[in-house]
């Protein structure tokens, strides 16, 4: 299986979409699949009949592509800002390991 990180999934959505995608655009895309991961997660918990073939794993899917869209079109490395914010949050919260040290030890631990 070929890993991805969320770099690749970055560079690959920088290149797809550099010269015609907006943030307002993505913007509104990422809304609209929110609201269908709403709706996929009131399937599965028995309130909501689900039209078509839709399914939470793919409509996470796209509000993982238009958020990382997003910040790909503005220059944003988001797996950089996602290790400064969990450092924030995990000083704030008084939670250990945060997401640094969590990748530092189980990639000591496979090596």
């Amino acid at each position: 299986m070929t890993e991805l990180t969320i770099k690749d999934l970055q560079d690959y959505l920088f290149e797809k979409y550099r010269k015609g995608g907006t943030t307002t655009g993505f913007f509104m895309k990422l809304v609209e699949e929110v609201g269908e991961v709403a709706e996929a997660i009131n399937h599965i918990d028995g309130r909501k009949l689900m039209a078509g073939d839709t399914s939470l794993e793919h409509e996470l899917v796209d509000v993982l592509h238009y958020t990382i869209a997003i910040a790909a079109i503005n220059n944003i490395d988001l797996a950089k800002a996602i290790l400064e914010k969990d450092e924030i949050a995990s000083i704030k919260y008084k939670q250990s390991p945060n997401l640094k040290e969590f990748i530092q030890v189980s990639n000591e631990l496979t090596s």
